[in-house]
């Protein structure tokens, strides 16, 4: 009797294990849309910020900003390479 608990025991980990990697599996997957549309939402407001520069619309006193959105995207491309 003791020998079946302990294959049940052992399936029920099995189990239990597939199900926690199918989770880490879909959170990492949501992690990776998430970062994706933050960079295209990113590159696109640095496209924005460069066509506003180059209209006159934007003065050097806001570098700030560009600087900004280079350092994010620096940053998701970093952790994108993990």
């Amino acid at each position: 009797m003791a020998r079946e608990n302990k294959n049940i025991r052992s399936h029920y980990d099995e189990e239990r294990e597939e199900m926690l990697l199918l989770l880490q599996a879909e959170q990492a997957e949501d992690i990776e849309k998430a970062t994706a549309n933050l960079r295209k939402i990113t590159q696109a407001a640095i496209a924005q910020w460069v066509r506003d520069f180059k209209a006159g619309n934007i003065k050097l006193t806001t570098v700030e900003d560009l600087k900004k959105l280079i350092e994010l995207e620096m940053y998701l491309l970093k952790n994108d390479e993990i």
